[in-house]
């Protein structure tokens, strides 16, 4: 797809990637009887010449379901890492009252970032750089990540440095050993940061953009897959502790519950006709036809529209739940989220 696209248009791919994970029969296949994979060797990790890619996962690809179940992906190999250069956030525009936002990552500068135990919205308070599991991948499979990501209309495809994650607990700060050089996928918020690393594929387009990146909670969906990656990979539990607290949204008030199926009952249906009909109509790569971008682009940006003008005040916050307490402008999150189960209660620790 090409740069002079809408910048709404890859927001409408990845909304439709989430339904996708929502409504797909193979998403309803049990992961469970996926089997672990291997570990990556050292002497893969450090060759460039080898005719596989190394793919960082941080999101909802941490969990087989998604991974190897919805996007039928075959990895022959993983690895957990720790990417010092990059940071998780949560600023990917979604569906209101269903699927507020995604996972992403940004660039991040060690000396500007605050302690981890500085106050605020929990799923801004990890500060160690990005952790999550490098998978060794064949070529096609890699495009079909790039399709059913959007397609390679709003993600940055970089290349960044990585190092193995050792079988610990916590992650130092400062990791060790020999990095090693892996993709990943990163929509920048600015141009400022599209220069700041070993760009890929140039793509100067954007999608919908909310003005406050840290507002939007994850639905508990997809904070689950997210979980489950982790305790399927063992990554370290405080990072795992870190993702268990991030509180979802959460539907509170009776007039929330209106305005979700007023919502979803006008837009839902569009949105899976358009879905089903892009799906019948992508080429082999996964990708829609040019024609049905601008046309995808619109209707998202038409959906968010009329939320922000018709239903956010009178039916209330399809982005955040509502009724949280407020001090000194920090928002605090109830404790015991209703969503965790007693095991993830007792994973829980506060960082």
């Amino acid at each position: 797809m090409s740069s002079d696209q809408p910048k709404s248009a890859w927001f409408g791919q990845k909304a439709i990637s989430s339904l996708r994970g929502i409504w797909n029969v193979r998403s309803k296949q049990s992961h469970h009887k996926l089997s672990p994979l291997p570990e990556t060797s050292i002497e893969r990790l450090t060759s460039p010449k080898e005719k596989t890619i190394l793919y960082l996962a941080y999101g909802s690809n941490l969990a087989r379901e998604t991974f190897q179940g919805t996007r039928g992906v075959k990895p022959l190999s993983s690895v957990n890492v720790h990417a010092p250069t990059l940071a998780l956030t949560f600023d990917l525009p979604g569906i209101p009252y269903l699927e507020p936002c995604f996972a992403n990552t940004r660039y991040r500068d060690p000396s500007s970032d605050p302690p981890s135990e500085s106050p605020g919205y929990h799923k801004d308070r990890w500060h160690k750089g990005l952790v999550g599991v490098v998978y060794e991948i064949t070529p096609e499979d890699y495009r079909t990540i790039i399709a059913t990501e959007g397609g390679g209309a709003g993600y940055q495809q970089v290349v960044v440095p990585c190092y193995a994650l050792a079988k610990d607990d916590i992650v130092a700060p400062i990791p060790s050993g020999t990095p090693f050089k892996a993709h990943t996928l990163l929509q920048p918020r600015d141009h400022s940061e599209m220069d700041a690393g070993e760009i890929e594929v140039k793509n100067t387009s954007r999608p919908i953009q909310r003005q406050d990146p840290s507002y939007a909670q994850p639905s508990a969906r997809y904070l689950k897959l997210l979980t489950d990656g982790g305790e399927e990979h063992s990554l370290p539990s405080e990072y795992l502790a870190y993702l268990y607290n991030i509180r979802p949204y959460t539907i509170t008030t009776f007039r929330q519950r209106i305005g979700r199926t007023i919502f979803l009952t006008s837009w839902i249906p569009i949105v899976m006709t358009f879905m089903g009909l892009g799906k019948i109509l992508a080429d082999k790569k996964g990708k829609m036809p040019t024609w049905m971008v601008p046309i995808m682009g619109a209707l998202f940006k038409g959906l968010w529209g009329s939320y922000d003008v018709f239903f956010k005040r009178p039916f209330g916050d399809g982005e955040r739940t509502m009724n949280e307490q407020k001090d000194e402008g920090r928002w605090l999150e109830e404790a015991s989220p209703e969503w965790l189960d007693e095991k993830t209660r007792q994973a829980a620790i506060v960082i």
